[in-house]
């Protein structure tokens, strides 16, 4: 129990390995586990220096159990979603 009290308080570390069994645990993606925060943006800021990233304004990330053929069409609009994003960017860059 003392351990779990150390990472809510940000005081623990834990290994990939640890992580990712307290996101079987809360029948949880890692990934999603991982981005989840209740940390305001400026603090989030403060802590990654500046360098924050996530999703663009209007994009979701997800985390999916699909049958097979659903998940296939679901690759494809990531993949399309992607191309689209990276497009937008170096749009935005060579202005």
């Amino acid at each position: 129990m003392g351990f779990i009290c150390d990472l809510t308080n940000g005081k623990g570390n834990p290994s990939l390995r640890i992580m990712e069994q307290i996101a079987d645990a809360l029948d949880t993606a890692l990934p999603a586990l991982l981005e989840e925060t209740d940390l305001d943006r400026q603090s989030l800021e403060a802590l990654t220096g500046g360098k924050l990233r996530g999703v663009a304004e209007g994009y979701d990330r997800v985390s999916l159990i699909l049958p097979s053929h659903q998940a296939f069409i679901a690759r494809q609009w990531a993949k399309e979603a992607k191309e689209h994003l990276k497009k937008q960017k170096a749009e935005n860059v060579s202005k």
